[in-house]
């Protein structure tokens, strides 16, 4: 039944990521931004709701707050203007805390730490995605990164099912193993190949080879990222929002890592 919830919610889901990134129409960069900020604001609702649960209400509403900062100045093209919004993320929770939590204690850095982890983590990487957008042909990388990070989290649900044998990091996510971690990577290759055969945005040669490495690498790192925090909470999903997948931050944990990855790498080769 599981695997029948998989494939349907990716049923649905596919078209709609194809409609909204495939440039239909002169909304569409618009419509990207919000659906992309929709992602981050329950994202970031599923990350409170696990890991700052103690948080003041009023620091987690500032993070939603300056998470649409970020948006909006990744939409209206003020990049100079991000690094601003994302030092308030520290001192919004800062000045926050001083007069609505007091008196000081221990939890009230600890309270601060996860009000900027939150959107650093779930918002930022969204949003330069936003960016990327921008780039020649930039709706087609990012097609390419969902492609990559997709193909390897099927490779790697499957290849462990199957053929695993020798756990991963046991401590963290007891079912990983790394015959799976193996499988997610070919996979990986083979559709980054198959893309790029399709698409060519990118030359088929070493470079591109060592881009889907460090992507893989990176997502199966934010695969266990996102599950050493859930274990750490003791949340087996972040939620329930995706039959079959859990929450919003249990489908996209590996792209938020590797995002970054993506973004410097277009950004050095442009």
């Amino acid at each position: 039944m599981q695997h029948l919830k998989r494939w349907l919610t990716a049923l649905v889901g596919i078209p709609v990521v194809l409609f909204i990134f495939g440039k239909f129409g002169p909304e569409s960069e618009w419509l990207m931004s919000a659906f992309l900020y929709l992602i981050a604001a329950w994202g970031l609702f599923e990350f409170n709701r696990m890991a700052a649960r103690t948080a003041p209400g009023a620091v987690k509403a500032a993070g939603h707050v300056l998470s649409f900062l970020v948006f909006a100045c990744a939409f209206a093209g003020r990049i100079h203007l991000l690094l601003a919004v994302i030092v308030l993320w520290a001192l919004v929770p800062m000045m926050l805390v001083t007069f609505t939590a007091p008196p000081p204690s221990p939890r009230s850095t600890s309270d601060i730490g996860k009000a900027v982890l939150g959107p650093v983590y779930v918002s930022l990487p969204l949003a330069l995605l936003t960016v990327m957008d921008r780039y020649p042909q930039g709706n087609m990388w990012i097609f390419f990164l969902l492609v990559v990070i997709f193909s390897g989290d099927t490779g790697a649900f499957y290849s462990g099912k199957y053929l695993g044998r020798h756990k991963l990091y046991e401590a963290v996510s007891p079912n990983k193993t790394w015959e799976g971690a193996f499988g997610g990577f070919l996979f990986s290759v083979i559709a980054a190949l198959w893309f790029l055969h399709l698409w060519p945005i990118h030359a088929a040669d070493w470079r591109a080879l060592l881009l889907v490495a460090l992507l893989s690498l990176s997502g199966q790192v934010g695969d266990l990222a996102e599950s050493m925090l859930k274990r750490s909470h003791g949340t087996k999903d972040a939620s329930g929002l995706l039959p079959g997948h859990g929450g919003i931050l249990d489908r996209i944990d590996g792209i938020l890592f590797s995002i970054p990855v993506l973004y410097i790498y277009l950004t050095l080769r442009i």
